[in-house]
């Protein structure tokens, strides 16, 4: 099954240092998960001050500077998994460095028929024209949705799909999935060497994280045309985030 591992942490509690060592034992791990063929995609986030937020309100697209929610710990980088069951992520989470000061929350992966096949990230700087990768958000309000009916939320997931068809067809699409409920969040912390793992999601809010894009743009601004066009942005928020250029990292030895 796949799960997605969000990365939650205090930006400001990690030097330079300790946070180029966590990224490349990170990849470290990537790249063992992919030699075991249980890796689809992982990658860290710029900093939260580097986010966009986006609402549709009565046909009018809303664009703050700054994340979804001002939060002490935000949103760090994520982990894209094919596993066996959630004991398996779980063991995963509780390896990834960012575990001992922050948290990891596991949601699994809800398929979606429509969506283009995933393509890998790209490895460095992209080429002249193709912009850069980011990540968009989706945070949803549950109780909107299920207000809202399912053949509201079928054609909502439809129109979804057809605009990661458009973007594939553009060349600016990496990935997108939804999630399933926060129902099925699980939370894993390690504080001096003892795993804590909890049930339901990193944080307890109105709009939770539905699902997420991974684009290419040229531009932030680019990024927020195409997060105003998704239907989720009527219900909640979409927070725009670029992702981070760990071409630098590659081939540094993993920290043990």
């Amino acid at each position: 099954m796949k799960y997605m591992l969000l990365i939650y942490g205090a930006e400001d509690s990690w030097t330079e240092e300790e946070r180029e060592a966590c990224m490349v034992e990170s990849m470290g791990i990537g790249d063992e998960l992919s030699a075991r063929g249980k890796y689809l995609d992982s990658s860290p986030l710029e900093p939260a001050a580097t986010a966009a937020t986006v609402r549709v309100r009565d046909g009018r697209a809303m664009v703050t500077d700054g994340p979804f929610a001002e939060t002490t710990e935000q949103l760090g980088g994520f982990y894209i998994l094919e596993l066996e069951d959630l004991d398996e992520a779980i063991a995963v989470a509780s390896r990834l460095p960012p575990a001992k000061k922050g948290t990891v929350e596991i949601r699994p992966v809800l398929e979606l028929d429509g969506l283009p096949p995933s393509r890998p990230l790209p490895g460095g700087p992209a080429e002249a024209g193709s912009g850069r990768p980011f990540m968009l958000l989706c945070y949803d309000d549950e109780g909107a949705w299920t207000s809202a009916g399912e053949e509201a939320h079928r054609a909502a997931m439809a129109e979804a799909s057809a605009l990661a068809r458009e973007l594939s067809e553009a060349g600016r699409y990496v990935s997108a999935s939804p999630l399933h409920p926060t129902e099925l969040a699980t939370s894993v912390r390690v504080r001096d060497g003892l795993r804590q793992v909890t049930d339901g999601p990193f944080a307890e809010t109105n709009e939770v994280l539905g699902g997420y894009y991974v684009i290419m743009a040229r531009s932030r601004d680019e990024a927020v045309q195409v997060a105003s066009r998704h239907p989720g942005a009527r219900f909640g928020s979409v927070e725009v985030r670029p992702i981070f250029d760990l071409s630098a990292l590659r081939g540094a030895a993993p920290i043990s």
